[in-house]
């Protein structure tokens, strides 16, 4: 896998290498094929000569995802699945799904869904507090709906999820995790059964949980070791609980085993390295710690804006994540994905609606507030690829401005 990445020169930072720019290197002033930038007048001397560049990870610090350049023939649509290149997730490719809903259709059948998703999971899961199994007939309806929706438009689903939830403590992040994992599933192509496991995984996660005192789920100061020991058990029980329960497919056993071993071998609890962990496992460990990282938690001080997120997590491919598997997922949710805050150019605050798979930094947004952060009714959705001096300048995290999404209509 190519670790070179192609930036704007204004993502140049002292410590990066560059690797190759966008002309012949005998038209600039620089003596070798290759560079580390050392300090400021390093970066003047590209920027007179060059528009973009390509930065080396591997030698050298990683770019912002805000400053990668996504090359003009990229598909245009969502219904290719994505292709980095040969990989161990590319074999697996069987389906190509193309999107057979408009986004605004889809999100009249995910607003009912995700309604009719909550009250299944709510109770799948209260019935624990009666048997100590898992109502897996009940899971599995929920996922093969939710992967039906994923399936016909990827963006609809999470776009209602975040809307309704993201500047809540209740936010579920059970929902929120199995989404990740199908949209993933559908980027790689997996066959729809696959999908469906995928999103029955991320749905029961963390069932465990809820065999962990509430007094450690729930507290906002760091754990001791002997509470660290405590909540890393919830993998277990959740095991425990699904092997209780009838009809569990084998994958999504491991799946649920493996989400918390890294790529690296510092996970736990069995200390696996990538070559040891399941493709489920994989997918499962990333999806989770994205939604983890952009989702209230009672212990961190506030989440991350999904933008910042995308880059922590890149910092982090070939060390806690598999490196393929973090280009897919941020070639298939975009830098902002649906639901993100944005602040654009002129001041005003926007809510990302879709992701444009051609500009990912051009995605289809609805502006709520004006340029002094005063709400204003919601209009319609604007595509910004179609807007030259419309673009965005950062992402926001969740509840920044005191941005109440819960009262955008869709």
């Amino acid at each position: 896998m190519s670790s070179e990445v192609k930036i704007k020169i204004d993502g140049l930072l002292v410590g990066m290498y560059v690797s190759k720019i966008d002309r012949s290197w005998m038209d600039v002033p620089i003596s070798l094929e290759g560079m580390v930038i050392s300090n400021n007048d390093d970066i003047d001397l590209i920027r007179k000569h060059c528009e973009y560049v390509y930065v080396d990870t591997n030698k050298g610090r990683s770019p912002s995802p805000m400053y990668w350049v996504i090359d003009e023939n990229e598909t245009n649509n969502q219904n290719e699945t994505i292709d980095l290149g040969k990989n161990e997730f590319s074999v697996l490719r069987k389906e190509t799904y193309p999107v057979s809903s408009s986004l605004s259709n889809e999100l009249t059948v995910a607003k009912d869904l995700y309604r009719s998703m909550q009250n299944q999971i709510n109770s799948a899961l209260k019935s624990l507090q009666f048997q100590d199994k898992v109502d897996i007939d009940t899971v599995h309806d929920v996922a093969v709906s939710a992967v039906d929706s994923v399936i016909r438009h990827p963006d609809a689903l999470r776009l209602v999820l975040e809307l309704k939830e993201s500047n809540k403590s209740s936010y579920n992040r059970a929902l929120g995790t199995s989404i990740w994992c199908a949209q993933i599933g559908r980027s790689l192509g997996f066959e729809k059964y696959q999908i469906e496991e995928l999103t029955m995984g991320g749905l029961l996660l963390d069932v465990g949980k809820t065999k962990i005192p509430a007094t450690i789920i729930n507290k906002s100061s760091p754990l001791t070791p002997k509470e660290i020991e405590m909540f890393r058990a919830h993998v277990d029980q959740s095991v425990s609980l699904l092997i209780k329960s009838k009809d569990i497919p084998h994958n999504v056993m491991r799946m649920v085993a493996t989400h918390h071993e890294r790529y690296d071998g510092s996970g736990y609890p069995m200390g696996l390295k990538d070559a040891d962990m399941p493709v489920y496992g994989k997918i499962a460990a990333l999806a989770d710690s994205f939604d983890a990282m952009t989702h209230y938690r009672s212990y961190t001080k506030g989440s991350h804006s999904p933008h910042q997120a995308i880059s922590d997590i890149y910092q982090l491919r070939g060390k806690f994540y598999n490196p393929d598997l973090v280009d897919i997922f941020i070639h298939t949710i975009g830098v902002y994905p649906a639901g993100s805050i944005v602040e654009l150019n002129t001041g005003e605050v926007a809510v990302v609606f879709s992701v444009n798979s051609k500009k990912k930094l051009k995605p289809v947004v609805m502006v709520v507030t004006d340029k002094n952060k005063e709400a204003i009714e919601a209009t319609h959705p604007i595509d910004l690829s179609a807007k030259e001096d419309y673009y965005i300048i950062r992402g926001l995290s969740n509840g920044e401005y005191n941005i109440e999404l819960d009262v955008i209509e869709i």
